[in-house]
C-alpha cells in the first residue's frame, strides 16, 4: 500500500515534457519487450510439429531482436534530442537479429502447406526493428522500408506454397499493418517534440517578460538620472573653473549642485518605490501579461470593484496578487488561473485559484508568511490550501482598516 503514494508522488514531481518522454520511451520498450511473447504465440499457431532447433533459433532470434530494438530506441531517442542520425552499427545489429528470427521462422513453419505463420514470422521482427528506428527516421524514410517488409513477407508466403494472388494480398495486408504501427510510434515522437518545444517557448516567454520589466526600470532610471547627472557634471566643471580663476560664483554653483543632487535622490527613491510597491490595478495588469506569456489562461473577475478602496488596501491586495502569481509560476504546472475580487460594505476579499498544483508541503513558505504578517497589520487574514490539484489563496481585509 505504501508504494502507490510513492509512485504517485514520483509521477507528480515530473514536468509535462518529462511525462511525455517517459510515456514515449516505455511505449517503445513495451512493444519490443513483447516480441518474444509474440514469437511464442506464432509458434502456438503452427499446424505441424516444429523442429526443436528451429524453435530454439526462432525464440533466440526474438530475444536478440528485442534487445537490439531496445538499444536502437534508447540511442535513437538520445540522437533525436541532439539532432544526430541513428548509430549505424546498432541498427545493423538489430536488423541482423531480425533477419535471423525471420529465417528461423521461415524454416520452422515452411512446410509447403501455405501457413500464414511464414509471412508473419518475417514481418514481425523486421517491423519491430523498423518501429524502433521511428525514433529518428522521418515518415518519408520509413515508408519505403515498410513496403520492402511487405514484399518480403508476401514472397516468403509464396515460396511456402501460397498462391500468388493470396501472397500479394498477404503482403499488402502486412504492409498496411506495419505502416500503422510504425506511424503510430512516429506520431508519439512528434508529440514529444511538440511538448518539449512548447516548454522551451514558455521558458523563453518568461525570460522575455522579466527582461522587459528590467528594461522598463532601467529606462525610468535613465530618464530620471540622465539629465540631472549631466547638469551636475557641467556645474562641477564650472565651479572648479571659477575656483581656479578666483572668480565669484563658485559657491552658488556648488549650492545648485547640492540642490540638484537632493532632487535626484528624491526622484530615484520615487522610481524605486514605484518599482517595489504593489498597486492592485498595476499588479492585475502585470498578472495577465506574465501568466499569458507563460501559457497560463488568466481570468480576472470584479476588477472594477476595487476602484474606491483606500490606498493601503490597494497596496496590500497588490502584494497578494504579486505573491500569488509568483507561486503559480514557480510551484505549479498551471493551465488556468482565476483572480476574483469581491467588495462588500464591510470587507474586501481577493481569491486566486489555479490548477496544476502539487501536494502542499508542511507549513507556509517565506513569501506567504510575510504576506500574512503584512495583512495582519491591517486586521486582515490570509488562508492557503491545496485540494484536488487546485491551489486557493484567499485574502480578506476590512474595507476601512483601523
Amino acid at each position: 500500500m505504501g508504494a502507490v503514494p510513492t509512485v504517485t508522488r514520483w509521477w507528480g514531481s515530473r514536468s509535462d515534457p518529462e511525462r511525455i518522454e517517459l510515456y514515449t520511451r516505455w511505449s517503445f520498450y513495451s512493444l519490443l519487450g513483447a516480441l518474444p511473447l509474440f514469437a511464442v504465440a506464432v509458434l502456438g499457431s503452427a499446424a505441424e510439429p516444429v523442429p526443436d532447433l528451429a524453435v530454439g533459433l526462432f525464440v533466440a532470434g526474438a530475444v536478440a531482436t528485442a534487445v537490439g530494438g531496445v538499444l536502437v530506441t534508447r540511442r535513437g531517442l538520445a540522437a533525436h534530442r541532439r539532432g544526430e542520425p541513428l548509430p549505424y552499427r546498432t541498427v545493423a545489429g538489430a536488423f541482423a537479429a531480425a533477419g535471423l528470427m525471420a529465417a528461423a521462422g521461415a524454416w520452422a513453419f515452411g512446410t509447403g502447406g501455405s501457413t500464414p505463420a511464414v509471412p508473419w514470422s518475417v514481418a514481425l521482427p523486421l517491423g519491430t526493428v523498423l518501429t524502433a528506428c521511428a525514433t529518428v527516421w522521418t515518415t518519408r524514410q520509413l515508408l519505403p522500408h515498410t513496403v520492402t517488409i511487405g514484399v518480403l513477407s508476401g514472397f516468403a508466403g509464396h515460396l511456402d506454397g501460397t498462391p500468388a494472388p493470396a501472397a500479394v494480398a498477404q503482403g499488402i495486408a502486412l504492409t498496411l499493418a506495419v505502416i500503422g504501427v510504425v506511424l503510430a510510434f512516429r506520431f508519439s515522437v512528434w508529440v514529444l517534440d511538440v511538448v518539449q518545444e512548447t516548454a522551451r517557448s514558455r521558458g523563453v516567454a518568461l525570460q522575455l517578460a522579466l527582461a522587459e520589466e528590467r528594461l522598463r526600470f532601467a529606462r525610468d532610471l535613465h530618464d530620471v538620472m540622465g539629465r540631472d547627472l549631466s547638469t551636475i557634471a557641467v556645474k562641477s566643471q564650472l565651479a572648479g573653473e571659477l575656483v581656479r580663476r578666483g572668480q565669484p560664483g563658485a559657491a552658488e554653483e556648488l549650492g545648485d549642485i547640492a540642490r540638484i543632487a537632493e532632487g535626484s535622490l528624491r526622484e530615484v527613491r520615487e522610481v524605486v518605490r514605484g518599482y517595489r510597491s504593489a498597486d492592485l490595478a498595476g499588479e492585475l495588469a502585470g498578472a495577465r501579461s506574465v501568466l499569458r506569456a507563460a501559457g497560463v489562461a488568466c481570468t480576472v473577475v470584479g476588477e472594477d470593484a476595487g476602484a474606491g478602496l483606500p490606498p493601503q488596501v490597494h497596496t496590500a491586495l497588490g502584494w497578494v496578487v504579486r505573491e500569488a502569481v509568483t507561486n503559480v509560476l514557480r510551484h505549479s504546472r498551471a493551465a488556468e488561473c482565476t483572480i476574483t475580487l469581491s467588495v462588500t460594505s464591510e470587507e474586501v476579499r481577493l481569491s486566486v485559484v489555479n490548477d496544476g498544483a502539487g501536494e502542499a508541503g508542511p507549513g507556509r513558505g517565506n513569501g506567504l508568511t510575510g504576506l500574512a504578517e503584512r495583512l495582519a497589520g491591517l486586521d486582515g487574514r490570509l488562508s492557503a490550501r491545496s485540494a484536488g490539484g487546485r491551489f486557493l489563496l484567499d485574502a480578506t481585509l476590512p474595507r476601512v482598516p483601523a
